[in-house]
């Protein structure tokens, strides 16, 4: 969340900053809260202090002796003016806290205008496009396989939910095993969180209270299903004091991540694009202020060196004010290429959030010189959404007789299978396996 402080003392600075989003935000009912909020604070204090004048009086013996019976009417009235008091201090407390929690980060300066994706500006590019004569989708290439079965998902579940078959299963696996131990070797410290975490979790990353309708939740407890690793692991370290020399903490973990995408209705519905269900491997950074830049931006290489061991064309994206997300201060995103439809499609987020996900944790660290405990900075980054992988490394990896090759980064965790094979296609000697 943002700091109070920098809302009551620079109010159009951030209101400026807030308008660079898609629609902007007004700030105004929070300073009026604040206002009020901070009149009967003084009224409180007020009484506090008038009620140690009159007890020390009493301690002390010089109460005058005409007007006992007034202080002591007074000291009663105090106290019964001191309950309504604290309890309109509470109201307004919870007051300002949601309307603050409901304000987006603020965009940095480096970020470009922009209302959506449209205006979001390319950085770089990777790899050379596969050259293919009608390239079929990553669906068609899985059914024929016999590694997707979208008809099961839908009997156990519901639509957009699917089942994994034989190489399918071994594939997403072989995956999730090839990031997690690239990550592991930059530095990153394994973590397997739960997956089901409480509300004070998902109000410390920014999910909630804002999209409430988004997630998954128990019935009978006030447990969500996490919609991203980022959300148990950034709160590892909640409520905690850290020291200055702990930092920076590098975290790559892998879950299954729920999320009802809501409002996403015919937007990728066919295929594993968008799934409700889907696995993910996600890096997490917890770090000094001042070194936030420089380590959003080794993240996103951490992340695109996933990439480029699998040797998949993408490109990195700036976002711009109008497509970040509601916790983000400055993200990028990586678009991976997907011959089929003939463009980049999203398959890692990288973000900075400043202090803002600390602030709402209550993430702090103790500097070395020994001053006061200060907020640090939190980033995170998909490295990478498994079944995105999956769907790419089928296009860009098929061939004209309905095989498809394996990426060699991912021959040794599949015990030495180079190709995938339709399902009753011979398999020559050495060249794969036949599903």
């Amino acid at each position: 969340m943002l700091d109070l402080k920098l809302i009551r003392e620079r109010p159009e600075e951030v209101e400026k900053a807030l308008s660079r989003r898609n629609g902007g935000y007004s700030i105004q009912p929070i300073l009026e809260i604040d206002q009020r909020y901070r009149q009967v604070i003084g009224d409180w204090e007020a009484l506090n202090r008038r009620s140690n004048e009159i007890s020390d009086l009493f301690k002390t013996g010089k109460a005058p002796k005409g007007q006992i019976d007034a202080l002591r009417k007074e000291s009663k009235d105090i106290k019964k003016d001191s309950v309504e008091i604290e309890a309109c201090k509470r109201e307004l407390e919870e007051k300002i806290d949601a309307l603050v929690f409901a304000v987006p980060n603020l965009p940095d300066a480096s970020v470009p205008d922009g209302p959506d994706e449209t205006a979001n500006a390319e950085v770089s590019h990777w790899g050379e496009k596969p050259s293919l004569e009608n390239p079929r989708h990553h669906y068609e290439i899985g059914e024929e396989l016999g590694i997707f079965d979208f008809e099961r998902g839908v009997k156990l579940a519901e639509s957009r939910f699917t089942v994994l078959m034989d190489m399918g299963a071994r594939l997403e696996r072989a995956l999730m095993n090839f990031m997690l131990d690239l990550h592991a070797s930059k530095g990153y410290r394994e973590v397997f969180p739960p997956i089901l975490v409480n509300r004070q979790c998902m109000m410390g990353t920014g999910q909630l209270p804002k999209f409430e309708g988004d997630f998954y939740k128990c019935a009978d407890d006030e447990l969500y299903l996490v919609p991203t690793a980022e959300v148990p692991v950034t709160n590892l370290y909640r409520d905690e004091v850290l020291k200055q020399e702990e930092l920076p903490i590098y975290h790559c973990a892998y879950t299954p991540n729920f999320r009802r995408e809501a409002g996403s209705a015919g937007k990728d519905t066919r295929g594993y694009i968008r799934q409700h269900q889907f696995n993910k491997v996600e890096l997490v950074k917890f770090c000094l202020p001042e070194e936030s830049e420089d380590e959003h931006e080794r993240l996103t290489r951490d992340a695109e060196a996933v990439l480029e061991a699998l040797e998949l064309p993408y490109r990195r994206m700036l976002l711009c004010a109008g497509d970040m997300g509601f916790s983000a201060r400055k993200c990028y995103d990586l678009e991976v290429w997907f011959p089929a439809q003939d463009k980049y499609r999203e398959i890692s987020s990288c973000s900075n959030f400043g202090d803002f996900q600390a602030r709402r944790t209550n993430l702090k660290y103790k500097p070395s010189d020994g001053g006061k405990a200060r907020y640090m900075h939190t980033l995170n980054g998909s490295g990478l959404a498994i079944g995105r992988t999956l769907a790419a490394i089928l296009e860009n990896y098929q061939l004209s007789d309905g095989t498809v090759k394996v990426p060699s980064a991912l021959v040794p965790y599949l015990n030495g299978v180079t190709v995938l094979r339709p399902r009753g296609q011979a398999d020559p000697v050495g060249a794969g396996v036949q599903l």
